[in-house]
């Protein structure tokens, strides 16, 4: 069978490179004045949240052009083989079955003879239960204490993803057990939470796919080693202080966790999708099974919009198809993810991952080298700290970035105006970098700030801004478990699609994988002096110099 031409040689993306060299010195600001609908045509709503699309510079024809890209690169037939459970996931022989995670109590899906929908849900009741026991006090210490504290240690999307949703939700964290997380294998990670432990009342859980990641299990093996030694020579029964979540159930015995202490996850979910897995034990534990449960709903809910909803109204398609317009044909090299929450002060780093481990590749799912980029740098701080450190770049850098601001319309935390302040900034950011300021204007606004013609003729020049960035604008009523589990999804599959558009396997992470192996030799090297393996002249100079200086 032969296979289908790389994207960019299709007549759709040659269409789209024309209509943008046709539009390219088009300004926002004459977008909306020719149309006064512009907002009511452009904005999009999936429940209670709104994705406004208005101020990216698309129009009816633009739009109708990246439809028909996502239609040539056959983005309905992937969405469906990806939710049928096909191993879309090709170089890893894999399904990418993150959804099925989010399905509600009943429903049915089988996947080479196994109820998917069956597995997920008795896991879900096997977390539920030890969140009972570890809440009620039940499962206890070898001292016989309840615990109060919790480590989770993972790295990637296992850390990634607790860690950022438990920030976001913290207004419905349960008191009672902190939670604390360690990913890097930097020492300092965990001496530092260790020493805001006490060994008789902590629990550990080790979350790992196959139980071999090197930062993780270095953790462990520190946290394990730790324990006992607190804890005293005749204490043997430490693996009560422990918990693992892996993939394979029986490789965490090894390391000593006990077969019933193990949370099991499967090979079809991803470590940046995995946060509505066992990987969310730490979520569940923080929040609770009922919260837990209305994160997965809210998730569910936007896995069934992107499902049905027609292409011209399916919000994760049109925000893909607007990073593409912006990545491809608009030369935008990144996305700021700019969230006006504190809660969400972890959503920025969590998509990197999700975002640029999944799209971040130069062949094809087919092994052709690509000649087009595809995906943005992306980066972020919540609204208001980002405006005080790079939005300088934003408003008068020569680059163009994108921009998708987040806000509730609710604070969680309701105090005076505050909200209302965070509000008017998000909207003013937004307006500011679409507008942009003239010359003129700014002439003007100095005159009537008093200014002589000299310093009119001096700052007017700083004082122009030239506008027309791309923005986004995603507004949900508050930052509730639902309404997260939704925003996560709707990002998920926006990525998807991306990726499918492009042609890449968005599920792989082969470049994550060269550091870790060329490190093995280079960590033998550091501890052992008569070891010496072939490197580049730089590699090798290091390595001697760290020597040197460490001895």
């Amino acid at each position: 069978m032969s296979l289908p031409p790389p994207i960019d040689q299709t007549p759709a993306w040659r269409a789209l490179a024309a209509h943008a060299s046709a539009t390219r010195t088009r300004h926002l600001r004459d977008l909306f004045a020719n149309d006064p609908e512009r907002f009511d045509k452009l904005s999009f709503r999936c429940g209670n949240l709104l994705v406004d699309l208005s101020r990216q510079r698309i129009d009816g024809e633009t739009l109708e052009l990246l439809l028909d890209l996502a239609r040539t690169a056959g983005v309905e037939d992937w969405r469906d083989r990806m939710l049928r459970g096909e191993k879309i996931n090709t170089t890893e022989n894999r399904a990418a079955l993150h959804t099925a995670l989010r399905l509600p109590a009943g429903a049915s899906l089988t996947v080479d003879g196994a109820d998917i929908a069956a597995l997920v849900h008795g896991e879900l009741q096997r977390m539920g239960e030890i969140i009972a026991a570890l809440r009620d006090g039940s499962w206890r210490g070898t001292t016989e204490k309840p615990f109060r504290s919790l480590v989770a240690m993972g790295i990637g999307g296992s850390d990634l993803g607790p860690r950022m949703a438990l920030e976001a939700l913290a207004a419905d964290k349960l008191p009672g057990i902190d939670i604390y997380f360690v990913s890097n294998v930097d020492g300092t990670d965990i001496a530092r939470t260790l020493e805001k432990c006490e060994a008789e009342t902590t629990l550990f859980v080790v979350a790992s796919k196959t139980f071999t990641t090197q930062e993780t299990m270095a953790n462990a093996e520190t946290a394990r080693a730790w324990l006992q030694e607190k804890l005293g020579p005749g204490i043997i029964d430490w693996p009560r202080h422990f918990m693992g979540l892996s993939a394979n159930t029986t490789v965490p015995g090894k390391f000593g966790i006990r077969p019933e202490q193990v949370l099991q996850f499967w090979d079809w979910v991803g470590g940046r999708y995995s946060l509505w897995s066992a990987i969310g034990f730490p979520i569940a534990l923080g929040i609770g099974m009922d919260k837990f449960r209305e994160l997965l709903d809210g998730a569910h809910a936007m896995d069934r919009h992107f499902a049905t909803a027609p292409l011209q109204e399916n919000l994760p398609v049109l925000m893909a198809l607007a990073g593409i317009w912006n990545v491809n044909f608009l030369n935008s090299p990144a996305l700021a993810v700019l969230p006006y929450d504190q809660g969400l002060s972890k959503l920025a780093p969590y998509l990197q991952q999700a975002d640029m481990e999944s799209n971040g590749k130069g062949v094809d799912r087919w092994g052709r080298p690509l000649g087009f980029a595809t995906g943005p740098i992306v980066f972020g701080e919540p609204g208001t700290n980002g405006q005080h450190a790079f939005y300088q770049l934003l408003h008068q850098g020569p680059e163009v970035i994108a921009c998708d601001f987040i806000a509730p319309l609710r604070s969680r935390y309701p105090i005076g105006r505050h909200h209302d302040m965070l509000l008017a900034n998000v909207f003013a950011q937004a307006e500011a970098l679409m507008c942009g300021r003239t010359r003129l204007e700014a002439e003007e606004q100095l005159r009537a700030e008093g200014a002589d013609e000299a310093t009119i003729a001096r700052l007017a020049p700083h004082k122009v801004f030239p506008g027309n960035w791309p923005s986004t604008t995603i507004l949900l009523p508050q930052v509730d478990p639902y309404h997260l589990g939704m925003l996560i999804a709707l990002y998920e599959h926006k990525i998807f699609v991306q990726g499918a558009v492009w042609g890449v396997n968005s599920f792989d992470q082969w470049g994550v994988e060269l550091g870790k192996q060329l490190a093995k030799p280079i960590l033998e090297e550091l501890t052992d002096a008569a070891t010496q393996h072939h490197h580049d002249g730089a590699t090798s100079g290091l390595i001697a110099f760290a020597r040197s200086q460490r001895s």
